[in-house]
């Protein structure tokens, strides 16, 4: 099972982008990420305690996990749901937040020792140029600069959070850790839903479905599994995972959102799949 962990991530995971755009359209970014994040600490919470793990860890430990889950699901996940609320494209949303396999790979080494080779260097240049190529004509289109902006705070995010998560976390359980990470999200981004926005959520069938989707297809499915794959690998490979997310979003936006889709594109997808492969092989 674990063999198509990675393959169920770039599939829930792209799919978050496709989700979001719909999430967006009946509620505010932070609002509904607040309310969603509110759902999973609760779940994570009733799983722990029924499975019987320990909760109350110590402070340390707490603070830890915090860290990551502000980073992920408020820095990362407010950046992107925003970009989505002023106008931003799916697809180009997911290439910038996309490219965090190369900020990933260039700091694991300083920082977690991880040891990069040229072969694994190549596949994460033939992911970017894969990557590249799928999204390259959205990019002559109007393009909402704070959108780009937040964007990039996300992939900012996602980076630092990648590397905390392997650096510090691995003393915890996934359940409890993903609890904590939540918890902390959703006080994060209750305080900024009220500073920065007029908080809505309209409950309709779009919202729900939608929103159920990101429940439990990507919280607890395809950030499970992210966990899982950083606990158990090292981040700078489990970052390149990231390249396959920009194209298949790509494909996903065609056929949901009717997003414009190219030859190109489809020779990026191959390109980036094979970077993927040589730098993620054993």
């Amino acid at each position: 099972m674990n063999l198509y962990f990675p393959y169920l991530f770039v599939l829930f995971w792209s799919s978050a982008f496709i989700s979001g755009q719909f999430i967006v359209q009946s509620a505010s970014p932070f609002a509904a990420l607040s309310f969603r994040f509110l759902i999973v600490s609760i779940f994570f919470l009733l799983f722990s305690y029924f499975f019987r793990e320990k909760i109350l860890v110590n402070y340390k430990l707490i603070l830890q996990a915090s860290v990551t889950g502000v980073l992920f699901h408020g820095f990362y996940l407010g950046g992107v749901f925003f970009s989505y609320s002023i106008g931003l494209s799916a697809t180009l949303s997911a290439l910038i937040v996309g490219l965090q396999p190369i900020l990933t790979n260039i700091f694991s080494g300083p920082i977690l020792k991880e040891r990069v080779t040229l072969v694994q260097w190549i596949g994460i240049a033939l992911g970017f140029i894969g990557t590249v190529l799928v999204i390259g004509y959205d990019i002559g289109k109007t393009i909402p600069v704070l959108g780009v902006i937040a964007s990039i705070v996300a992939l900012l995010g996602a980076t630092i959070a990648t590397i905390w998560q392997k650096k510090f976390t691995s003393e915890i359980t996934l359940s409890v850790n993903n609890f904590y990470q939540a918890i902390a999200a959703t006080l994060l981004l209750i305080i900024v839903s009220f500073v920065f926005e007029v908080p809505f959520i309209n409950f309709d069938k779009r919202f729900i479905l939608s929103m159920g989707w990101q429940i439990i297809m990507v919280s607890f499915g395809a950030y499970a599994i992210l966990m899982y794959l950083i606990k158990t690998g090292t981040a700078s490979k489990t970052s390149n995972l990231f390249f396959l997310i920009p194209p298949t979003t790509a494909v996903m936006a065609y056929f949901v959102l009717g997003e414009d889709i190219y030859l190109i594109d489809f020779i990026g997808l191959t390109i980036c799949t094979f970077g993927v492969y040589i730098a993620t092989r054993k």
